[in-house]
């Protein structure tokens, strides 16, 4: 299905928590997940950085990596992703790499330029000044990742003659992976650097129309810096939640659907029209889509395969599905959903039993032959063996 072989599946935690929980609870379930996930066969998991806002409590994708790593044998791990303006690029890339050696070569840094601008407030930094800093940072944190020595001045920063103490724990590297949505931007510094690329908000109806193009931009750019593209090394992002029926999937969702929508009304102290009731919001969130969220499937495996199918003929093909986790539905109710996906979704779409299916037409369509044969084997024993 996804043009590129095997596909992969994985999750994006920003995340999402309501102020009401409890926080401490919050980030342990958000390890936990990592763990729940390498059990269940997924790939990867990413892990966000944020700094305001109340919901999005994740402060160091690293921290949260070093946890789970210990915890896990085989998921691999995604910064998703490190807000490079607000870190010295030598340190961040230093850290990375340390962590690629403290989870023996499963680290993928992915790299943005921030979201909140309440950050970047914080940190005086300027809005406006964000993805210059994140590309200025990334041509620095590149050469140190290979292992190369770097000098450079900006108006932020300086490296002189820098250089890490480790080198990857693979001999192929360190993954890095550049956050993009409707805007060009991601997809051109990924073709410009060969990144990979993370199309964030693959269902929102910008995102959506943007997928194929921002792919084209991504191969022609690359192939101008010698850099050819790889679908294997793009990463699709979309809100979903599994249940046996669509009628169960909603009713999880609903569960805190109100709590999501209590983020964008406290970012812009505004009520939102559609948030008058659990349904309500549902409705609107499934019909016309939220910001960064985009359209959700909330359904069941069918419905999540039809989703993945519909990506796959939009995009023309990508290496890895992630869920955006929404932390809409209870804590067991989400760990569920992420199962029924492992135990249906992810044959299906991997083609997983297409042997066994040819094994029984196989045997169906001879069974005249096979057990024919085997009645004759048996009739053949008894006269052989019968007493005198």
């Amino acid at each position: 299905m996804s043009a590129v072989g095997h596909m992969r599946f994985g999750a994006f935690v920003a995340p999402f928590h309501s102020p009401k929980g409890n926080p401490t609870l919050q980030l342990r379930r958000d390890i936990e997940l990592a763990v729940h996930l390498d059990e269940l066969g997924f790939d990867e998991i990413w892990y966000g950085e944020h700094h305001s806002g109340a919901y999005e409590t994740i402060a160091s994708p690293e921290l949260m990596i070093a946890a789970a790593g210990e915890r896990t044998t085989r998921i691999r791990f995604g910064t998703g992703v490190n807000s490079v303006p607000y870190h010295h690029p030598y340190i961040l890339a230093d850290r990375i790499m340390q962590l690629d050696h403290m989870t023996r070569g499963r680290v993928m840094l992915g790299i943005g330029p921030g979201q909140l601008p309440s950050d970047a407030f914080m940190m005086g930094i300027d809005p406006r000044d964000q993805r210059d800093m994140m590309v200025e940072a990334a041509e620095v944190m590149l050469p140190l990742l290979r292992g190369d020595a770097v000098s450079r001045t900006t108006s932020w920063f300086t490296v002189d003659n820098a250089r890490l103490q480790l080198t990857p724990y693979n001999p192929e590297g360190i993954e890095v992976a550049v956050a993009s949505m409707a805007s060009p931007a991601g997809a051109t510094l990924a073709g410009r650097l060969g990144l990979s690329m993370l199309s964030l908000s693959a269902t929102d109806a910008r995102g959506f129309d943007a997928l194929d193009s921002n792919w084209g931009v991504r191969e022609r750019v690359g192939a101008d810096n010698g850099h050819p593209a790889d679908r294997s090394r793009w990463r699709v992002v979309a809100s979903m939640h599994l249940a046996e029926t669509r009628e169960q999937a909603r009713a999880e969702v609903e569960h805190g659907i109100l709590d999501l929508c209590g983020y964008m009304e406290g970012m812009s102290k505004s009520k939102l029209p559609f948030a008058t009731s659990p349904g309500a919001a549902l409705d609107h969130w499934m019909t016309n889509g939220l910001p960064v969220f985009g359209v959700p499937t909330v359904g069941t495996p069918d419905d999540a395969i039809a989703t993945i199918q519909r990506l796959v003929e939009k995009t023309g093909g990508f290496g890895s599905f992630l869920f955006l986790a929404n932390n809409c539905a209870t804590w067991e109710a989400t760990k569920r959903s992420y199962a029924l996906f492992a135990e249906t979704v992810i044959p299906a779409v991997r083609d997983m039993n297409a042997g066994r299916v040819a094994s029984i037409d196989y045997v169906g369509d001879n069974a005249g032959t096979f057990f024919g044969a085997m009645q004759d084997a048996t009739r053949e024993a008894i006269a052989k063996y019968r007493p005198k």
